[in-house]
């Protein structure tokens, strides 16, 4: 099956970012944010005891290298070293201070041994759960209230083999959520970079509750038909001071999640995206995801182009989103923003808890083959605002404009778009907030 991309997650999701005080140049990079450092100290994975034969599952050696890592801290911090060649393994942590580095032609492979793969709490941005209710399925990689973190390489890959989990989920036998390739949780200063991600369980790069998370030079591969491997799924959730429990975790307290475009193939000579998630507290807790860049991305083969969504029950806000100069090509719909898709695995959420959804700038769009353009899908009660449409152009497989667009309870503006964007974005741009 042709290995596709999912997930560019670009998105808006959280991956950008402008902090307070910070200015919109420096925003506009990634400089200062979370550069690779050079370690002062490197070791191999092979000093723990790993072997890179595709049949030696090396969980434990990895882990002790973690450890090791961990509790002798060398100023500076260390890094991971994988030599080309098959290294399996079961699901292990990241430790502060540390890179993990994949040489050319070093493959990290996921074991198929689902039985075994360890179990963890659901999130709070999820309550109950995401797919299932309880406890979740930990990533392959996982990394919580950590500082200082990269994962790099010349090319390395990490294949989460996820066709045992994709295959759980069409029949309808998983007992817990999937899990994600790579995940960090309360952590900052996180840069990943120049690898390869393919067959993601669930979705590939998952920072929640993160601050200066920055994504840069990926290819993310999956195939056409596999279910939920978005490329960076970022979300950021803020509790009102203690974390409820059990299946009241749902009720009132969920603010926010904002997912990635989906995509299917992905290799840009230069994509970036940037981010810094805020939290911030207030006295009955609203968390939600604010200032994200996304810049410079190849999108093909997918369901969604570009992809903003959140749900009642979730509550927050998705605040302040650019995303600017993004090729499309054969992809279900060009743009999709919705605000009440319903991912939740069971009725026990807030009914209450609505989400806003208020300055997102789309600009520089071009798609071909584009079946229908997008959808713009606001919520009654908190219809979206100050939406910008610029210089967006999308046609169909003969070089003929998409079909219509579709919208309700939104309001912005479009300049420069084709096909024609729906009635509820005005094109007179007096306002300043679409140019």
């Amino acid at each position: 099956m042709a290995a596709s991309l999912r997930g560019l997650a670009v998105a808006l999701a959280a991956l950008a970012v402008l902090l307070h005080g910070t200015d919109a140049a420096a925003a506009a990079t990634c400089v200062g944010v979370a550069p690779a450092k050079q370690r002062p100290e490197v070791v191999s994975i092979t000093e723990f005891g790993g072997v890179g034969d595709g049949r030696t599952v090396n969980t434990w050696a990895f882990r002790k290298a973690v450890y090791r890592i961990q509790h002798q801290r060398r100023r500076g911090g260390t890094t991971l070293h994988v030599p080309a060649g098959t290294w399996l393994t079961g699901s292990f942590n990241l430790t502060s201070h540390m890179t993990l580095f994949l040489a050319r032609g070093a493959v990290l492979k996921a074991t198929q041994d689902t039985r075994s793969w360890p179990l963890m709490a659901p999130l709070p941005s999820y309550g109950r759960g995401r797919e299932m209710p309880g406890a979740r399925y930990a990533s392959f990689i996982h990394g919580n209230g950590l500082r200082d973190v990269v994962i790099t390489g010349d090319k390395g890959v990490i294949d989460g083999q996820g066709e045992v989990w994709w295959n759980m989920w069409r029949r309808r036998t998983l007992q817990h959520t999937r899990p994600n390739l790579v995940e960090f949780m309360h952590s900052s200063g996180i840069h990943i970079s120049n690898i390869i991600l393919k067959n993601s369980p669930f979705w590939n790069i998952h920072p929640v509750y993160c601050d200066n998370v920055v994504v840069t030079n990926m290819m993310i591969l999956a195939p056409h038909d596999s279910p939920n491997t978005d490329g960076v799924d970022p979300g950021l959730v803020h509790l009102d001071g203690r974390r409820p429990s059990g299946d009241q975790e749902r009720v009132g307290r969920v603010r926010h999640r904002l997912r990635a475009p989906e995509l299917r193939h992905h290799n840009p000579p230069r994509a970036r995206l940037v981010a810094v998630q805020r939290h911030r507290h207030r006295q009955r807790g609203l968390g939600g995801v604010r200032d994200v860049l996304v810049e410079d991305c190849a999108v093909f083969d997918a369901g969604y182009g570009i992809h903003i969504k959140t749900n009642v029950g979730r509550g927050g806000y998705i605040r302040n989103v650019t995303v600017s100069r993004v090729r499309l090509r054969n992809v279900r719909a060009g743009v999709r923003i919705a605000g009440d898709v319903g991912d939740h695995p069971d009725a026990r959420f807030s009914q209450s808890a609505v989400p806003t959804v208020d300055d997102v700038t789309i600009r520089d769009v071009w798609g071909v083959g584009v079946q229908q353009p997008g959808s713009l899908e606001g919520i009654r009660s908190a219809p979206f605002t100050r939406i910008c449409l610029s210089n967006v152009k999308l046609y169909g497989s003969r070089n003929d404009a998409a079909a219509a667009w579709k919208c309700r309870d939104v309001r912005g503006a479009a300049l420069g778009v084709r096909p024609s964007p729906c009635a509820e974005l005005a094109t007179n741009l007096a306002s300043g907030y679409c140019t």
